[in-house]
């Protein structure tokens, strides 16, 4: 057991060192000590070989590479330019909205969509800074969105509807936005100088370009019936590319596009991502945080947290921790907030989410300034709801 807890920790550890130097590869060398330490030595190439064979991660980690294809050819021929100077909502108001729109959308790798306006809407104010606003305000409003698969699944388990546990989680996204503006978008100084008279058109074929990805991976995924979802998540990303093409008032120059956004970085975050969750799932690490001896609320939001944390993800810790909880209780409302909470605090900071490790990317930002911005207002509200835990259980 402590072997195993010895093994986790040094994972971790060995992610966020290697990542100062090269992200994909921390991933892939923070797995391979995971599997070292937690499964048998025969399993890890197994586990590699599966991740790298699986069409719908493939299939993934190739959208995640065009991704940054359309923010950087938006880029070269204006078009980014034309959205900022006619989305006439501040500095400020850009810099957190831009992030939230896109985190309603169900699209993979949305946050590499609202990178670029962040990059260019926010000039002058550091990178670190833009990467914790595209970090913390996509997921927020997702964490209260009915439409998200990971709120369906954590009420269903928890036999809740999802209106009710959306509104449990209410209290919860009012303190984290106060908190997103306190620490983020306050920070943020200066205008946006406008250069010329708004126009509708010069909105519109931006954000078209930007909306035609998630509405059409979207309706895809809805309207036919594939074995393969992210087949609609590759169509949609190359239409989108395609179309910012088409209408780009100059012919792009894609090898130059390439050169600077480094799309295959983004392709091998996603397959290294993947591996280590795969490598996660086959220890026996989930067992071992389950069974802390602390009271089950207590023990669901520390586990919960960590779970969030270390696989980032949210429907995967709550599929371990809201059956942890069932065996000694009923799940209120009250508690499916804390427990949810934790969970998804946990992911939005962990080091293998990919959105925080695409947005590090795109930023250039170090893992140790993400978490040096980060951590003070996650552990905030970790704090506020393991007391809530351990003053009402």
């Amino acid at each position: 057991m402590i072997f195993t807890w010895f093994g986790f920790i040094i994972s971790l550890g060995v992610i966020l060192i290697v990542a100062r130097k090269n992200l994909p590869l921390a991933l892939f060398c923070g797995a391979l000590v995971l599997g070292v330490f937690t499964i048998p030595f025969i399993s890890i190439p197994y586990k590699i070989f599966y991740t790298l064979t699986d069409p719908s991660i493939v299939l993934l980690a190739l959208a995640m590479g065009v991704i940054p294809m359309i923010g950087g050819t938006m880029k070269q021929s204006g078009q980014m330019d034309d959205l900022v100077n006619n989305l006439r909502i501040g500095r400020k108001g850009l810099m957190a909205l831009s992030p939230a729109i896109m985190g309603l959308l169900p699209m993979p790798g949305g946050a590499l969509l609202s990178a670029p306006i962040l990059e260019k809407g926010g000039e002058g104010v550091p990178a670190d800074l833009k990467v914790a606003i595209n970090d913390w305000f996509r997921h927020l409003f997702v964490m209260i969105y009915p439409l998200s698969s990971a709120l369906i699944a954590s009420a269903k388990i928890s036999s809740l509807s999802v209106y009710t546990a959306l509104l449990s989680l209410l209290p919860t996204f009012a303190f984290a936005l106060v908190l997103g503006y306190v620490f983020f978008v306050r920070r943020v100084r200066g205008t946006i100088d406008y250069s010329s008279s708004f126009s509708l058109k010069k909105l519109l074929i931006p954000l078209g370009i930007i909306l035609i990805a998630p509405l059409l991976d979207f309706v895809l995924k809805k309207a036919l019936t594939l074995s393969v979802k992210e087949i609609a998540t590759i169509l949609a990303v190359c239409t989108a590319f395609a179309f910012s093409l088409v209408v780009s008032k100059s012919k792009p120059n894609i090898l130059a596009v390439a050169k600077k956004m480094k799309p295959w970085n983004f392709t091998l975050i996603i397959l290294g991502m993947f591996v280590f969750l795969h490598i996660f799932q086959a220890s026996n690490i989930a067992d071992l945080i389950a069974a802390i001896p602390l009271p089950a609320a207590t023990l669901c939001v520390v586990a919960g947290f960590i779970l969030g944390f270390a696989t980032g993800r949210v429907l995967l810790p709550a599929s371990i921790i809201y059956p942890v909880y069932l065996t000694s209780d009923v799940i209120t409302p009250f508690v499916f907030a804390v427990i949810y909470t934790s969970i998804f605090f946990g992911y939005v900071i962990s080091p293998v989410h990919p959105c925080v490790c695409v947005t590090i990317e795109y930023f250039n930002v170090s893992m140790k300034k993400f978490f040096k911005i980060m951590v003070l207002p996650t552990i905030i509200i970790f704090t506020a709801t393991l007391l809530t835990t351990i003053i009402f259980f």
